[in-house]
């Protein structure tokens, strides 16, 4: 079987900034599809042409994947019941996203240090309410 997963998120009518801030932050290959540059015809709502459909951000790894919610006041994302694991086998390039996250007006929720069982570990929360878990292996 072949299979791939990908967080997809759905932002309260700010994808396109927060898919280029994660893209600014992790690199990798960015296509945002507004539903301006596609046909609506046959959609069961009508959407702002500003607001995107899909957007997905690939960086080697890491693949997100989301858009805008069809709600009019769709509610601010907040990670209260999920988060997103991030995996490194280095330490210093584990704490480079963070500080990256943290620059770019994200706060740490728990400090990244050693973890009782062996690897270091911290929480970031972003500018947009993500929260991300960060669990490097090497000591």
């Amino acid at each position: 079987m072949s299979m791939q997963f990908s967080a997809s998120l759905s932002f309260p009518g700010n994808a396109a900034e927060a898919f280029r801030h994660y893209h600014s932050i992790f690199g990798g290959e960015l296509e945002l599809l507004t539903y301006g540059d596609m046909p609506m015809e046959g959609l069961p709502f009508e959407p702002r042409a500003d607001a995107v459909a899909h957007a997905t951000l690939n960086s080697g790894t890491l693949s997100i994947a989301g858009g805008d919610a069809m709600e009019e006041n769709a509610p601010a994302l907040t990670s209260d019941v999920y988060s997103l694991l991030l995996q490194f086998d280095s330490v210093a390039e584990a704490q480079g996203i963070i500080d990256r996250l943290v620059d770019a007006g994200g706060e740490v929720v728990m400090p990244f240090e050693p973890a009782p069982w062996g690897d270091t570990y911290g929480q970031v929360r972003d500018r947009f309410g993500v929260l991300w878990m960060v669990n490097a292996t090497e000591g």
